[in-house]
C-alpha cells in the first residue's frame, strides 16, 4: 500500500491516494476494501480508461464522481457526502490523480459530516497541498453552506 501514490490511511475504514495502478487495485482488494470512489475525470493524469471494469472484476463497488480540477462544485461535495453515507459501514478507498481533490473532499467530510475539530479534519490535506484559486473558493463556499448543518 505504501507504494501507492500519495497514500494516506485515515482510519480503519478509510484510505486515500492518487491514481493507483492496475496491480495496486489488486492490493487494495486484498486489503479487504469494498468500495473505490474515484474523484478524477477520465482525462486526468494517469487515468485508467477501464478502471471501473478492473475494480468491479475484483469484486469491489466502483463509483466515479468526476470533479473538474478547474471547476469543483458544491454539488460534487454533496454527492460525495451522500455516497460516503451510503457506505458508512464499508471499507472505502477514495482516490483521484494526485490526492488533491480527494484530500479537500475528505477535509469537508471530516469537518462537516463527522464534525471533527479543524486540527484533525485538515489531515491529510495539510500534508499534501494548500488549496488556492477555485479550490479556496470551494472551501469558502463549503464553510458558508455546511457550518450550520
Amino acid at each position: 500500500m505504501n507504494n501507492i501514490r500519495d497514500y494516506y490511511q485515515i482510519d480503519d475504514r478509510l484510505a486515500t491516494s492518487g491514481q493507483p495502478t492496475r496491480e495496486q487495485f489488486q492490493s487494495i482488494a486484498a486489503a479487504d476494501y469494498q468500495v473505490i470512489i474515484n474523484l478524477a475525470t477520465s482525462t486526468s493524469t494517469n487515468a485508467i480508461a477501464e478502471e471501473g471494469t478492473i475494480v468491479t472484476n475484483l469484486g469491489l463497488v466502483y463509483i466515479q464522481i468526476p470533479v473538474l480540477w478547474d471547476n469543483p462544485k458544491l454539488e460534487d461535495v454533496n454527492l460525495f457526502f451522500n455516497v460516503m453515507r451510503s457506505f458508512s459501514h464499508s471499507k472505502v478507498w477514495v482516490h483521484c490523480a494526485k490526492n488533491m481533490r480527494v484530500s479537500c473532499f475528505i477535509y469537508f467530510w471530516q469537518k462537516y459530516a463527522l464534525q471533527l475539530p479543524e486540527r484533525q479534519a485538515i489531515y491529510p490535506m495539510n500534508q499534501i497541498w494548500q488549496p488556492e484559486g477555485v479550490w479556496q473558493d470551494l472551501i469558502e463556499q463549503a464553510e458558508t453552506k455546511f457550518k450550520f448543518n
